[in-house]
């Protein structure tokens, strides 16, 4: 893959925008999933799989959405539906959770429909669904980049705040965090996220990347910090496996990087049972003598 990655404009767009996705999503995937709001992930790739669809649907029929990146309308979406879940999380104050469901029933119903209008699925769509190394453009690249620096700059400026809600909500507001304003700029870092990462991992799996690594952190991290690092490199170590496996093998890259956060997960759960095991060993015979 190292020649062609020098000779192939298309697998840069790819190997860059991994790394930034590989970056973003288990950064973001650490709040959501000590939050419990893992699911939340699921909900928006589904809303913004109807705005990839509507945009598709569109291009058949207006010219102005011929030429414009199919991205921009997903973004749309998938901001639109995030506000929509905080909105809801509002209104069911006691049953905040159910605003994730409402959400991802929506978002595949409207996707559906569109589908359907669209006379079934093509080339493009299944691209957005799983991914796809050929399908990542130039501007795909440059936007990727742009949400890299503000969802960054945002965690750096509001590191404090989003980890006090992530751990004690109610002594966040006794503090005087505005909390409603935090969610907000979350759930649309979150959204920008999901809509950007779509082009390589897809649709249906960017949710997995988001969670797995963070998943495999947990196990190992001994605390907030580390489980950061942790994510942040068993999610790279997937995109790009990931990837090099996927070109080679000539399959979709979302399926073989979730395979890789996967055997990632199970190695490092293996290797936390194999550890206590000799541990326990080595401290009772160290007891007997």
């Amino acid at each position: 893959m190292l020649d062609a990655f020098f000779r192939y404009e298309f697998l840069q767009n790819a190997f860059y925008t991994g790394l930034l996705i590989g970056l973003l999503a288990p950064m973001l995937g650490v709040f959501l999933v000590v939050r419990r709001l893992a699911l939340i992930a699921d909900a928006l790739s589904h809303i913004t799989l109807s705005g990839i669809a509507a945009s598709l649907l569109l291009s058949k029929h207006v010219v102005f959405f011929q030429g414009l990146n199919p991205l921009y309308i997903g973004l749309v979406f998938s901001v639109g539906g995030s506000l929509l879940i905080e909105q809801l999380r509002n209104a069911y104050k006691y049953y905040k959770e159910i605003a994730i469901p409402i959400i991802l029933s929506g978002g595949i119903g409207l996707g559906v429909v569109f589908i359907s209008l669209a006379d079934g699925f093509n080339n493009d769509l299944f691209n957005y669904l799983f991914g796809s190394v050929i399908a990542v453009s130039r501007s795909d690249l440059w936007t990727i980049s742009i949400i890299t620096v503000l969802v960054v700059t945002v965690i750096f400026l509001f590191y404090k705040e989003l980890f006090f809600l992530s751990f004690d909500e109610e002594q966040a507001l006794v503090s005087g965090i505005n909390r409603k304003l935090i969610n907000f700029i979350f759930i649309i870092m979150v959204a920008l996220v999901i809509a950007a990462s779509m082009r390589v991992v897809g649709i249906l799996l960017v949710s997995s990347l988001m969670t797995l690594p963070v998943a495999a952190a947990m196990r190992l991290a001994k605390g907030f910090k580390q489980m950061f690092l942790y994510s942040i490199l068993f999610g790279e170590i997937a995109v790009i496996a990931g990837l090099i496996f996927a070109f080679h093998l000539d399959l979709a890259p979302g399926g073989m990087i979730v395979m890789i956060a996967v055997l990632i997960l199970l190695v490092v759960i293996l290797f936390e049972k194999t550890f206590w095991k000799i541990s326990r060993v080595f401290s009772k015979s160290q007891k007997t003598r």
